[in-house]
């Protein structure tokens, strides 16, 4: 049984997507970030960044429990756990060049081109222009590469694609204003809409939809969410 630690954001959204698409028996458990909870002690034992998603495995290498975090971690992981999605063996190299693309440079440009845009002071234009226009040029390197291919790497649907579709559901947060958020970009605008039709996405959306998560943006939630942005305390 995997328990699942769970914010309806996009790095979690990943991971609900391959459960789901894989049918590996799980748990959700929510954490409130807008409210703290991915600071109790408690969580902090299971991710010690105090993010998610993060995960453990109760039948984990050796039949021992064994946690997980970071998003690409846990793909990386359940992929190989369940021997699912990873690809050819000689897709290898790609894939892991992919993830990591995706983990190091279009995930979190994308997501300081919305906290600049939606969260941040007003009159940060420097930060608004520099995270935007990054997150598009990752956006165009996906692009390209996407020229003539149905997916990411190989021939077939893998973790890589699944790592994409987290954050280009959010495309139009990142790309705040523009009308078609993606259609500058054809090609990841075909992989995004080939992902999302398939049925796993949309039980991947609803998970979490029973549990009612905090949406006032109030100074509980600031400081939950950006702790680093206020002063330690004692």
């Amino acid at each position: 049984m995997i328990r699942f630690y769970f914010h309806p954001t996009p790095n979690p959204a990943k991971i609900a997507l391959f459960l789901e698409e894989t049918g590996l028996p799980y748990e959700m458990v929510p954490i409130d970030t807008s409210k703290g909870e991915q600071h109790t002690p408690q969580f902090r034992a299971i991710n010690p960044n105090g993010k998610v998603p993060a995960i453990v495995d109760t039948v984990g290498p050796g039949g021992k429990e064994a946690r997980v975090f970071d998003s690409t971690a846990i793909l990386l992981y359940l992929a190989e756990k369940t021997g699912k999605l990873q690809g050819a063996p000689e897709d290898r190299p790609e894939l892991l060049s992919w993830l990591l693309f995706l983990a190091s440079g279009l995930g979190p440009f994308s997501g300081q081109a919305v906290h600049f845009q939606f969260a941040a002071p007003e009159g940060l234009d420097y930060a608004v222009n520099r995270y935007r226009r990054e997150a598009e040029r990752h956006y165009q390197v996906l692009n390209d590469h996407l020229e003539g291919r149905t997916y990411i790497v190989g021939e077939t649907y893998t973790i890589a694609d699944i790592s994409a579709w987290g954050w280009l559901d959010r495309a139009s947060r990142v790309l705040k204003g523009a009308e078609d958020p993606l259609g500058s970009f054809p090609n990841l605008k075909r992989l995004f809409e080939t992902v999302d039709a398939r049925p796993a996405a949309a039980r991947a959306r609803a998970v979490g939809k029973d549990h009612e998560f905090k949406k006032v943006n109030d100074e509980e939630t600031r400081r939950a969410l950006f702790p680093s942005n206020y002063p330690l305390v004692g």
